[in-house]
This record gives structure tokens, sequence and C-alpha cells, in this order.
């Protein structure tokens, strides 16, 4: 007889259900949405400020994304993997302090370095004559995203530790993107050109900040973080864990955001801003597939690490429950993204048609990359260290190959190329993850029913291109609302027909209140006689 629930013992840390990861991803998931809105926002900063002046603000930001991925010394990945094992509340405060002492002193020096520098990066960077003058004096202010930035990430990733999925909505949609948009259409109408966008940017980070502190206090006790006691070993144990998944961060952020600074640097004048721009683009418009994996990932890397802990084997059903919910979600939403590639590029302006070519094979390799599952952030957490070090540079080494081939052979139609090498990347990368688990850890997400899910999914997608291929007979204005119920029509499908029973147990009465479920068959009570027709 089970136990009232005053009294029902509670769950212990590592006992993991499918629940826990369906319930953990759909709120990563709508945290992650604050990239959904970041996506529908490029459109009006392109419209606002143009694709060369959204180009120089891509690149900016992407050299702050690498640059602070390298500083952090990986803190952001260690807290997943030290937090979930820490025996105590004084160790899991230990291991934040450490890592915001580990990644925030060398991304504040590196911040003071680039301000004072400003003028000399500014001398290499690629844009518009217009955004000439006022670019040192951009440098100098945004220089300072990156302890911003660098203590927002270590914030959120110290409350996906705890396996505080949903406080990140507030801060991801709410505070970043919606201030960032409302403060950019601000200062463009008080007539501030090159400096909105990153003006806009740092306020929105400086808030974001600010929320982040007081959600920590909800899951950490801060009042340890500067008088706690002293945990042995606890700055080391921190600084390994970073330190043996940095160089697979860093070349996963290489992969990410090092192709438009490329781009910019390889091209002069305006010209480099605006292939950046391009390129901008179609990585923002390809991370709607990305966020899937990306939400598997973030519920997986802790969830795996308590429960290795305990039991390695338990990691098995909850890494294969993982993949096929990540495939049967991300295979739809890629479809759409590629057959209707050319119309999603139009919300960004006449300038951004080529972005629609250099989408596709983004997108392409992002949807095998989700076929493969959370193996990364499985990896990270429960194999040896220098696994995820050994695929990462696989992926870069393919890529490196496969962007000097594409360079010599497409030397006008670069932001193409690079998308071109990128994908190879990613995909091998991708691939090595999954195959060293179940090499070296015996772990192998494709066990049955990943055949039903994946054909299914495909089958969806056909239905997809299908569709969107018809509505091309029809004009711009009333192809547009057609998008979202093809896209959420073949993800019902994906879902409602690619996962068995079992797995959509998992979500509950969301099941239910979807139909992903077959309906229960009536019963005639044998007592009573049938009412007549």
């Amino acid at each position: 007889m089970s136990l009232p629930p005053e009294t029902a013992a509670p769950r212990a840390a590592h006992d993991v259900t499918h629940g826990d990861v369906a319930k953990g991803a759909g709120a990563a998931l709508l945290s992650r949405l604050g990239a959904v809105i970041e996506i529908v926002a490029q459109p009006a900063y392109t419209l606002m400020f143009g694709l060369a002046t959204y180009g120089l603000y891509t690149v900016l930001w992407s050299l702050v994304n690498l640059v602070e991925n390298v500083a952090d010394l990986g803190m952001t990945s260690a807290l997943q993997r030290v937090v979930p094992q820490a025996a105590s509340e004084d160790a899991a405060v230990a291991a934040l302090r450490s890592a915001l002492v580990l990644a925030l002193v060398p991304c504040t020096l590196i911040a003071a370095g680039a301000s004072i520098g400003a003028p000399w990066i500014a001398d290499i960077v690629n844009v518009a004559p217009a955004d000439r003058p006022a670019l040192a004096t951009g440098v100098a202010l945004f220089a300072w995203a990156l302890p911003l930035w660098a203590f927002i990430e270590i914030g959120t990733s110290a409350l996906r530790a705890r396996r505080a999925f949903g406080p990140e909505i507030r801060l991801r949609i709410v505070w970043e993107q919606v201030i960032r948009l409302v403060v950019a259409t601000g200062l463009w109408l008080a007539g501030v050109d090159t400096l909105g966008l990153l003006i806009a940017h740092l306020v929105s980070l400086t808030i974001t900040a600010a929320a982040c502190v007081r959600l920590l206090s909800r899951y950490y006790d801060l009042r340890l973080l500067l008088r706690g006691r002293r945990v042995p070993g606890m700055m080391h144990e921190t600084a390994l864990a970073g330190l043996s998944v940095l160089p697979s961060n860093v070349i996963g952020r290489v992969f990410s955001d090092a192709p438009p600074v490329i781009l910019n640097l390889l091209i002069p004048g305006a010209g480099g801003a605006t292939a950046a721009g391009l390129y901008g683009i179609a990585r923002k418009l390809s991370s709607l597939i990305q966020l899937v994996r990306m939400a598997f990932g973030y519920v997986m890397g802790p969830l795996a690490s308590a429960v290795a802990r305990h039991d390695r084997r338990a990691i098995q059903p909850l890494y294969g429950f993982a993949t096929r919910l990540s495939t049967v979600l991300a295979l739809p939403i890629a479809a759409t993204i590629i057959a209707a590639a050319d119309m999603l590029v139009r919300f960004f302006g006449k300038e951004a048609a080529p972005a629609a070519t250099v989408l596709i094979p983004l997108a392409v390799a992002r949807a095998v990359e989700a076929i493969g599952g959370p193996a990364g952030a499985v990896q990270q957490v429960a194999s040896k260290r220098l696994q995820p070090v050994v695929n990462s540079l696989s992926g870069l080494a393919v890529a490196a190959l496969v962007a000097t081939v594409a360079f010599a052979v497409l030397p006008d139609v670069g932001p193409v190329a690079m998308a071109l090498a990128v994908g190879a990347g990613l995909v091998v990368s991708s691939g090595f993850s999954v195959w060293q688990l179940h090499r070296a850890d015996g772990l192998n997400p494709f066990f049955p029913p990943f055949g039903r899910a994946v054909g299914v999914a495909l089958l969806a997608c056909g239905a997809v291109f299908a569709l969107l291929e018809a509505t091309r007979l029809l004009p711009f204005a009333a192809r547009v609302p057609l998008l979202p119920p093809i896209m959420f029509g073949g993800l019902w499908m994906s879902v409602r027909y690619g996962l068995g029973e079992a797995d959509k147990d998992a979500f509950g009465k969301l099941a239910a209140r979807l139909r992903l479920r077959r309906p229960e068959p009536t019963t005639i009570n044998p007592g009573r006689t049938p009412p007549l027709p």
C-alpha cells in the first residue's frame, strides 16, 4: 500500500525517470524560446539598422562568445558534473564559488584589455564606411559584455545543475530578449545608428545578470558564498572538471561563432560585414533545430551525472528515450526550415535573399546532429574526460579540410562554402560522440523502438515538404500563414505515431490534451440492453 503524500519517502537524487527527462526538456525548451524571440527580432534589427550594421553586431557578439568559452575555463560544464554529486550544500556552494572565481577573473581582465585596445581591434574589423567612425567606441563598450555573459552562463548552468530548468524562462525570454528589442527600437527611433544594437545588448545583459542573482538565491544558500566553510579540494575538482571539457566546448563554439568572424576578416570592406550578416541570419534560423538537441543536452547532463554516481547502467534507457524524442521533434522542424528557406529569409529584407542557400546545408547538418541525441552531454559527465576532446578535434579537422576545398571551388560565395564546412564538421563530431559512447561505455541510443521513431519522423518530413512545395503556387502573403500549421502538423504526426505508448507515458496529462494516444476502446455493459439506433 502506498504511503500518503505527507509521509511518502522522498525520491533519491539519482532516481530519474523518463518523465524527469521529458519534463526537464520541456522546461529547457521553453527557456530556450528566448532564442526564438531573438530569431523573430533579427528581421527588425536588419530593417532598422541595415544588413551591414547587423553583420558588425554579429561579428562582435561572436567574438565575445568565442573568448568567453575559452576564458571561462569550462566552468559551465564543470557545474553540471560537480554540483549533482556534491555531498552537502556547503560543497555545492563551494563549487559555484570556485566556478565564479575561475571564470570571472580572466573574463574581466580580458574585457579591460579589449576596452583599452579598442582602436587597434577596430582597425582589423571590416565594416561599412558609415559604421567606421563609431566602431572604436562600440568595441570599447561591447567588451564589457564578456564578464556579464560569463556570469549569466555560469548562473544559469548552476540552476540547471540543480534540475531547475524552468527559471531560465524569465531570464532568456523576458529580460534578455524582450528588453533588448525594446531598447534597440528606442535607440533607433532616437537616431542612434551603429551603437544602437551594441548598447541594447549591454543593457539587456546587465538586467539579466541582476535577475540571475535573485534566482540563484532560491536554489543555493548564497550566504555561504562568502562566509561558507572551505571545502578541501573543491577548487581543484571544479577546475579539473572544467578544463577536461574546455577543448570540446571551445571547438563547439568555434563551429557556431567563428564563421562570421572569419568571413569578415577574409572579405574586405562592407562585403565582409554583409557576408557575416548573411551567415548570421542562416545560423539563427538553423538554431531552431539546434534548440531541441540543446534542451536534451541541458537535461541529460545533470541527470546522467546523478545517475552515473550510483548505477551507470541506468543511463541507457534515459539516453535512448531522449534520442528518440529529439529525433521526432527535430526532423519535422528541419524539414520546414529547408523547404521554406526562401520564404524565411525574405523577412530579413531583399538583401538577405542569398542567405537561403547558406541555410540549407546548416539545417541538414543540425538535423543529422539531432538524430544522435544528447550524446555529447552524456559523454561529458559519464565518460573519460579526454573523449569529448577527440570528437571535437575530429570534427574541426574535417571542417577545416572541407573549408579549404569549398573556398577553392566556390570563391565567390564565401558564406555557402563556410556553411558546407561547418555542416560537415558538426556531423562528424556528433557521430564520433555516439560511436565512442557505444564503444567505450556500452551506451547505444538506437535500440528498438528507435527505428520506428526515425521512420515515422522521415514520413512526417515528406508530408511537410509536399505541403510546403504545394504552397509555392500561392502568393507570398498567403503562404506565410500556412507555415506554422504545416510545421506543427508534421510535429504532431511525428510524435503521435513515432513514439511508443511507453514513451508517451512520460508526457503525462499532456499526451491526452494533444491527442497523442490512441483512443480507449468503448465497452458495453453486458448487464444493459444497448440503446436502439
